[in-house]
């Protein structure tokens, strides 16, 4: 079962305004800096396309011990070898998920009500990703997840609650006392200037809520 060893912050990938070069290079630094959990999620990308990226991040993830996983996509990750999968409340189910991967991989879901984080677990979910936090660009039309929601969720269940949406270093104080394991970011690192000095920063924001 997948539990972070200490908070955390997940990347999950956006290439939309990168070169490859680019791409490839914020995923390495962030794994060489301490991430805790990488998400490969290009929705716009074909099967072909994603088993290639899938691969190289595969190795670079690899490379630095980061655990890795796929969004939504089971055949992509058991294909590319990937740690496990990530699905949304419109994916695959966590149970048929996890009944696919088996005991020893990944899934993580999507969840936005303590029923919803509760059944992601029964069925067999390692952790859950909770938000809008904030507004964000990554998704069309988010929906809006309270800090005191996130907090109820988090005591609801055992497995890790990650907080997503719109976070960066400089917003981090609204998670204070809502007990999260972490918080997930895209653009805060994929179009970062200085991919180490914001993770750096985002550690350091994170550790203290």
């Amino acid at each position: 079962m997948y539990k972070t060893r200490e908070k955390g912050v997940y990347l999950i990938t956006d290439s939309r305004g990168l070169s490859e070069k680019e791409f490839y290079e914020r995923i390495e630094t962030a794994c060489r800096e301490g991430i805790a959990l990488l998400q490969l999620r290009e929705k716009d990308s074909s099967t072909a396309e994603l088993l290639e990226r899938g691969r190289k991040i595969k190795e670079i993830a690899g490379h630095y011990g980061t655990p890795f996983v796929i969004d939504d996509r089971v055949d992509i990750a058991l294909a590319v070898g990937a740690d496990g999968v990530h699905v949304g409340a419109d994916d695959m189910p966590v149970a048929i998920a996890r009944r696919l991967l088996g005991p020893g991989k990944i899934v993580g879901a999507t969840a936005k009500t303590v029923e919803a984080a509760k059944k992601a677990e029964r069925d067999g979910a390692d952790y859950v990703g909770v938000g809008a936090i904030y507004d964000t660009t990554t998704h069309a039309n988010p929906v809006r997840t309270s800090v005191e929601t996130l907090a109820e969720i988090k005591k609801a269940v055992d497995i890790d609650v990650f907080a997503i949406g719109g976070l960066r270093a400089e917003n981090l104080d609204i998670l204070k006392g809502s007990g999260v394991d972490g918080v997930c970011v895209v653009r805060y690192l994929m179009q970062s200037e200085d991919v180490e000095g914001d993770l750096k920063r985002l550690k350091e924001a994170v550790e203290k809520i």
